[in-house]
Parts: structure tokens; C-alpha cells; sequence
């Protein structure tokens, strides 16, 4: 039989005519070795092919899986799924991965934490190069490796237990509230310099096009768009593109806190891709895939988050595990919780779907607050009974007062020759000994125990 790449116009006939038809028989795989449309956790597989009849199959340390094959659109681009794939790959233990789009056929082998490319070839060369396919992934090859393969074997869990082993590594914490001036960015960096001063290793995300925590953070540091170094490498590259941009080459080093705090930041064209991303299925899923490559590089990720109900704001919230609410508790604030609580609604069918638990909400947590003797004694303890009572939701113990220090922090400067650089600190740099100081630290105190993390 012969294959002509040609005849796949879509995916589907990707998936038919060269894996169903050629390929799995070419390479041995009777059709009680391969199950098609699989999902195991979080991961949705397209086939499973087995070096030996197991059925049913079982992931588990000693499971004779043997290759994942992934089908995409012929016009669609194999580079850009190639960290999905190695996500599957590293996840399940599979020793190898098949990625075509029927014009190009490419297989990745697993080597740790990590994938290589051992194979590539165009569609149309396909029945030339079958012997160096067969001898990769062919049934009867990987047959003969299966008990070399085993002793490869790291992990004893089964694969399904990887959502709740990673609970207690890598905590993801979104910052949101749909209405702006709540004090999101002023939480989110002090926040995260009181955590690192506590010794957590803090990544920040910054998926605001408003930019405001990457000022906050010292990385805007230019005052003419020609000199803008931040325009083609930041968090809209990361989502934008699967096999380029990894975090750690895009996050940066920020002096605004000591110890120093890694930043991934946010440009205002950010808002400009917002219909690109929409269009691409896996874009939701991205900033995922990505934090997973590097979930042992951090203890704490916080993402700050746009005021809206848009794609940005999902992709935070699907991403996190845990949802921290900064609200000054006036009218209109608390009237928005309403719509954060539908928001989080549709967030946790997404989350189902994708097999991740509901998102964590630490809480509401009361932020520029006025430090009126009469208004704390007075009328904060009542709009703080309103929110548990009217919005069903929890209040934090910990309270933000709108203070000076805390104004001042951010607003700092140095000039470098004629030019005023924004020099923004944190606030427990700016005046560790100060009251907002002591306030962001009983913060963070907060936050950890209530992640479960000492």
C-alpha cells in the first residue's frame, strides 16, 4: 500500500489515512495493541500504540506503552507542538512520539525531562524511510527493547497521581478582581518580595497589557518606544508560540526587591494578539505547559491579572491553583464580586474538562483601606460581614491600608544622564520597618499556610 500526502486535507485524514492505514500496520500494530482518542488525566492522546497486547492497559512503572502518535492539520506547523509533546512523553514515561501532519512525519525520543529529535521526513518519502521508522518505533523493535526500556523506569506512581504530586511542589496563585484600582499590583510585588524574603523562590507573571507590574517591577526602564527592549520578549510570546520562549528565557531578573525576584513581562501590544490567541485551541493551555517545564525552578508563581473578563484573565485562572481577590470593599467593588464568582464558575468547567480542581480561592482580601480610626472601627467590620453574608465568600484576616510607604515605594527614581528611570521598590525595601511592611509580611504569612506551605 501506498501513501500520498496529497489525500490528507484535514486532520482527521491525517489520522485515517496515513497513521490508521499505513503507518500502524506498516509498523506491526494489529489493531488490539493501539487505542485511538485516549485521555489519561489532563492529557488527551490521539493514539497509543503497545509493543505488547495489554488489555485493558495500565499506566503504571512496568506498562509496555510504547509510543504516543499525534495527528495534526496539514497546514498547521509541527514545530509548535513539540513541547505538548514532551509534555506527554515526560508524563507518561513513553520512550517515543510520532508528530505529523501528513506533509512531514517527525519522532521525538524521551531522555529524562526532556525530548530529542531522532527522525524527520517529508510525507512523500515516507515508504523509503519505513525501514528507519520500523526500526525505531516498529512493534517488534521496541518489543525487543522492552526490557532495556524498564530499566529506565523512574517514577512507581501510576501517571494519574501526577496532578496530586504536584500539589506539593510548585504553588500557582492568580491575583484578579474585574474591577481596576482595587490594588492588584501593589499585592502582587509586595506580595511576592515578602514571600522571597521568607525564602520562597517567587516567579511573577504579568499578563495585564497595562504593563503595571512590570513598571512596578523595574523593567520598564526606558522613555522612548525606540529603546523599548521588552517588545519582543514577553508574556505574549510565551502564549503566542508552543516550541519557543520558554519562561526561563523570557523571565527577567528584577532589583525591586532583595533577594532579587524573576519577572515575565507584559507589553502593551499584548492586547493586539487577544483574537490571534482566541483562535488557536491550545492557547488556554499554554501558560500550562510552560510553568510545568520549570516547576522545579520555583516554590511560588503569582500571576497579576488584567480587570476584565477576557482571555487573559481565563488563561490566569485556568492556570492557577489558588485565586487571591484584592477588593477596597466599596459598592462597586463588592457588586463585582458577583461577576467573579460567575467568571469562576465557567473557569472551573474548563478546569473539569482539562481534569484539574476547581481553583482554590484563599479569599477576599480588604486593600487600600482608608486608616480613619471611625471607618476601621465602624464601617469596615461591616462591609467585611458583607462579603461572607451577601457574596458567599471568605475575607482574609489580613488587611492593606492605603499608607504613604506604600504610595512612595513605587514612585522611586535614579537619574542616568538626562533621563529619569523609574526605580520602583518594594515597600519591605523601601521601609522594612514601616507598618505596610509588617502588613505585606502577615500577608504572606497568611498565604503560605493557607497553601499549605511551610
Amino acid at each position: 500500500m501506498l501513501f500520498n500526502p496529497e489525500l490528507c486535507r484535514n486532520e482527521s485524514e491525517v489520522e485515517s489515512k496515513l497513521i490508521v492505514q499505513y503507518l500502524l500496520p506498516q509498523l506491526g500494530y494489529t489493531p488490539d495493541t493501539w487505542h485511538q482518542e485516549v485521555a489519561v488525566g489532563s492529557i488527551r492522546l490521539d493514539f497509543l500504540a503497545f509493543a505488547a497486547q495489554v488489555i485493558p492497559f495500565v499506566l503504571d512503572a512496568n506498562s509496555p506503552l510504547s509510543v504516543v502518535m499525534e495527528a495534526k492539520h496539514p497546514k498547521q506547523n509541527l514545530n509548535h507542538h513539540v513541547l505538548r509533546l514532551r509534555h506527554y512523553l515526560t508524563s507518561l514515561n513513553v520512550r517515543y512520539g510520532l508528530l505529523t501532519n501528513g506533509k512531514e512525519i517527525k519522532i521525538y525520543q524521551k531522555l529524562q525531562t526532556d525530548i530529542q529529535l531522532v527522525f524527520q521526513c517529508s510525507g512523500k518519502d515516507v515508504e523509503t524511510k519505513l525501514e528507519n521508522i520500523k526500526g525505531l518505533i516498529g512493534r517488534e523493535s521496541l518489543k525487543e527493547g522492552q526490557l532495556v526500556n524498564k530499566t529506565e523506569v523512574k517514577i512507581t506512581e501510576n501517571v494519574l497521581n501526577l496532578q496530586t504530586k504536584r500539589q506539593h511542589s510548585m504553588k500557582t496563585i492568580a491575583i484578579y478582581h474585574n474591577k481596576g484600582g482595587v490594588g492588584k499590583t501593589t499585592v502582587t510585588v509586595n506580595l511576592a518580595a515578602a514571600l522571597r524574603k521568607k525564602g520562597k523562590r517567587v516567579l511573577i507573571i504579568d499578563i495585564d497589557s497595562q504593563a503595571n507590574t512590570t513598571l512596578a517591577t523595574g523593567l520598564i526602564r526606558f522613555d522612548d518606544e525606540e529603546l523599548d527592549d521588552l517588545k519582543d520578549c514577553n508574556i505574549s510570546n510565551v502564549l503566542l508560540s508552543e516550541d519557543s520562549f520558554p519562561i526561563k528565557e523570557v523571565a527577567r531578573t528584577s532589583l525591586f526587591s532583595q533577594p532579587e525576584i524573576d519577572v515575565v513581562p507584559s507589553h502593551i501590544n499584548l492586547m493586539k494578539y487577544e483574537y490571534e490567541l482566541s483562535q488557536q485551541p491550545d492557547s488556554k493551555m499554554m501558560l500550562i505547559l510552560k510553568l510545568n517545564v520549570i516547576e522545579n525552578n520555583y516554590d511560588i508563581v503569582i500571576i497579576d491579572t488584567p480587570p476584565a473578563i477576557d482571555l487573559f484573565s481565563e488563561i490566569a485562572l485556568i492556570t492557577a491553583d489558588y485565586l487571591l481577590i484584592p477588593s477596597d470593599l466599596k459598592p462597586f467593588a463588592n457588586q463585582g464580586l458577583l461577576n467573579v464568582k460567575e467568571f469562576i464558575k465557567r473557569i472551573d468547567k474548563v478546569r473539569k474538562y482539562i481534569s484539574k480542581a476547581p481553583i482554590e480561592i484563599l479569599g477576599v482580601l480588604p486593600c487600600k483601606i482608608s486608616t480613619n480610626a471611625k471607618f476601621i472601627q465602624s464601617t469596615l467590620p461591616k462591609r467585611i460581614e458583607q462579603i461572607t453574608k451577601r457574596y458567599g465568600l471568605n475575607v482574609m484576616d489580613s488587611v492593606i491600608y492605603e499608607r504613604e510607604d506604600l504610595a512612595k515605594c513605587g514612585e522611586q527614581v535614579k537619574i542616568i544622564g538626562n533621563m529619569e528611570i523609574p526605580d520602583p521598590r518594594s515597600v519591605l525595601d523601601f521601609k522594612p520597618n514601616s507598618t505596610s511592611a509588617q502588613e505585606m509580611e502577615l500577608l504572606a504569612i497568611e498565604v503560605l499556610q493557607k497553601i499549605g506551605m511551610p
